[in-house]
């Protein structure tokens, strides 16, 4: 089964972009500056951030379905970060190098089935969970510190 890796769209955030910390922090979001070639993962760009970037580390609601699975946790967004478009069943190395957590969700927002895997299975992770009967999406998330990673549709 074909996927696609979705990464979040840049115009949620661009009204953040370019604005000072203290403004970043009377919104509730913190700067912070890559300071290794990874560990800086932007959901937007769907890479890790070079050193010496600019960070937004800001709570996102990653999951607003109205049900217990409902979720939102700390992202990174490079400042300034548009969006990327992976092909199909293209898997970017953001998420291929690294341990990941993959969730089946329902249209309603229910969790069906999840993985934990190496991010080099992601491909064949993400189809065999989609093929789970009513699945819509996945969320895939870093195991590690448990941050979301991407969104994974049917291509």
């Amino acid at each position: 089964m074909a996927f696609r890796v979705v990464g979040l769209p840049s115009s949620l955030f661009r009204p953040l972009y370019g604005l000072s910390d203290k403004d970043l922090a009377e919104r509730g979001v913190e700067v912070r500056v890559a300071d290794a070639p990874t560990g800086f993962p932007c959901r937007v760009s769907l890479r890790d951030a070079p050193v010496g970037t600019r960070m937004l580390l800001l709570n996102f609601e990653h999951q607003p379905a109205n049900t217990p699975y409902r979720s939102r946790h700390a992202i990174f967004v490079q400042d300034g970060a548009e969006e990327v478009h992976p092909g199909v069943d293209e898997v970017p190395e953001v998420i291929a190098s690294r341990t990941l957590s993959v969730r089946a969700f329902s249209e309603a927002g229910q969790m069906l089935d999840a993985a934990v895997v190496s991010g080099r299975e992601a491909g064949p992770t993400f189809e065999r969970l989609l093929a789970v009967p009513g699945a819509a999406y996945l969320h895939v998330h870093n195991a590690g510190r448990g941050c979301y990673a991407a969104r994974v549709d049917r291509a």
